[in-house]
């Protein structure tokens, strides 16, 4: 059987999810991104180049995008006073609850798989009222019905301090908003390409799907361009790898004599 030809739909997916996650931080202030994450740090810096009003984006180790002399401590004082709206989470592990497992697999102590640890997820997870959880890869093994181990919870007990907590979810299939008061997540936007079953197929937690479910929006053609020139510009000191093979436009093909 000849497989179906595909469309090349003008953009990669690592475009689209800047699109996406830029669209979430709409209205935003200061919005802050870890170490190792080029894609929240492009969406963020794209955010901020399209928002009518001032955006502070603060990415960790990068000392052009740095708010703080000491990237760890300061952060964290920063985020307690809550001048931090904007925050990004990732996880090993993922549950329906907007629990985060970033220790390892396996039956804790004893894991079969350790990680890198928390560091100070907990703690931002309680504080910056929109942390974007994110991962490029859905599979059953990362959205799971139970992290074996919680990190950092998606929820408190009533009467808990909490301003923050889980704001969305987004994955290279498609995104989800947190409803803290259902304690769940529920479906939003597809992406092109993928569908509601899919989707099903590869999430191992349930979850609520919107009446208004509808396909995440592509980035547009000035879109395109301002994620390939001034973003990739703007982060290529700290992610020069990822600018290279994702954001750069590969060079034209020469014209035949």
């Amino acid at each position: 059987m000849v497989p179906a030809l595909v469309r090349d739909p003008g953009y990669k997916v690592e475009e689209l999810l800047i699109t996406v996650i830029a669209e979430l931080l709409r209205g935003v202030k200061h919005v802050a991104v870890g170490v190792s994450s080029p894609i929240p740090a492009a969406a963020a810096v794209l955010s901020q180049l399209l928002s009518t009003s001032p955006l502070r984006v603060s990415i960790i180790g990068n000392s052009s995008r740095q708010a703080w002399a000491d990237s760890g401590v300061e952060m964290f004082d920063c985020a307690a006073q809550g001048r931090i709206d904007a925050f990004f989470l990732s996880g090993g592990q993922i549950d329906g609850h907007g629990n985060v497992n970033l220790v390892g697999a396996g039956e804790y102590p004893q894991l079969d798989v350790r990680w890198r640890g928390s560091f100070g997820s907990a703690f931002l997870y309680f504080l910056v009222p929109k942390v974007i959880l994110f991962r490029k890869k859905h599979t059953r093994q990362i959205f799971v019905p139970k992290v074996d181990f919680v990190s950092a919870p998606g929820t408190s007990r009533p009467g808990t301090y909490r301003p923050g907590g889980p704001y969305a979810l987004v994955t290279n299939l498609c995104s989800f908003s947190f409803r803290k008061a259902q304690r769940c997540f529920r479906l939003e936007t597809i992406h092109p390409g993928h569908t509601l079953e899919e989707i099903r197929d590869h999430t191992g937690f349930n979850f609520e799907v919107s009446a208004s479910l509808s396909e995440s929006k592509v980035p547009t053609a000035a879109v395109l361009d301002l994620i390939r020139t001034s973003v990739a510009d703007q982060i290529n000191d700290y992610y020069p790898k990822f600018n290279q093979q994702v954001l750069y436009r590969p060079a034209s093909p020469e014209q035949p004599d």
